[in-house]
């Protein structure tokens, strides 16, 4: 049985999570002030959601 996931529901996720950090990485260079704030919390986000998937893989892979 072939299991067909569409584009957006393979992709989306990551390609948010990268246009995310295109932001933080580009207000860190282009602003300052409030700019800096803004690439903090951009720049943090993949990390939250990184800790966020590992708390709920319970030590389970793919590869394991």
């Amino acid at each position: 049985m072939s299991l067909s996931l569409p584009f957006r529901q393979i992709y989306g996720p990551a390609i948010v999570i990268g246009l995310i950090t295109l932001y933080g990485l580009l207000s860190a260079l282009l602003g300052d002030g409030i700019w800096d704030v803004l690439s903090w919390i951009a720049l943090a986000i993949p990390l939250v959601v990184i800790a966020w998937k590992c708390s709920r893989d319970n030590g389970t892979s793919a590869g394991a």
